[in-house]
Order: structure tokens, then sequence, then C-alpha cells
């Protein structure tokens, strides 16, 4: 799927992570900031990439600001994100409610 426009989801707040998504031409590139980065770095990176995966999205570009947030809420947070950059009011994906 291809990023119309340019969506933000999430806030600044503690436990929380705003992502953001703009188009993008080279893959999924995923600029992080965090105070954890060191030590959950990777696992940010990699809920993010795996979900815009599901969600069949390519190429973009990420901008995210961790605030100590668990997976279930990076997820929550880069599928509404996706959702606002395709421009879509319907799900793009069926929650695997186990997983959630």
């Amino acid at each position: 799927m291809e990023i119309k426009t340019t969506a933000v989801a999430g806030t600044l707040e503690s436990s929380d992570i705003q992502i953001m998504l703009m188009a993008g031409d080279n893959g999924i590139q995923i600029d992080l900031e965090s105070d954890v980065i060191k030590q959950f770095g990777a696992q940010i990176k990699h809920v993010i990439t795996t979900t815009l995966q599901q969600l069949n999205i390519d190429n973009v570009k990420v901008r995210a600001v961790d605030k100590g947030a668990l997976d279930c809420v990076i997820k929550a947070r880069t599928i509404t994100a996706a959702q606002r950059a395709l421009e879509t009011t319907t799900p793009v994906t069926t929650p695997v409610w186990e997983v959630l």
C-alpha cells in the first residue's frame, strides 16, 4: 500500500509513543528517539517494522518518539498512523485478539 499523506498517532506522554508516517521510496526507514534505545531500540523497531509489513506497507519513513511504550501500544499507534496515512476509515487489518 502507498502512503497518501503524512500522519501521526500517539502522544509524548509517559508510557506512550508518537508515530509519524511519511511517504518513502527506499523500504521501511525508522528514525527512533527513546531514552531506552540501548535496551529496547531493536525491539521497538521490530514491532514497528513487523506491523507495517503485515499491513503491506513497504516504502515509508517512520519517526518514532518513545516514552516507555509497551509493544501493544507501539503496535496500536502504528496501525492508527497507517490508517490515517492511507486515508482509510476501515480497519486495514483484522486484529489477532489473542495477541492484543
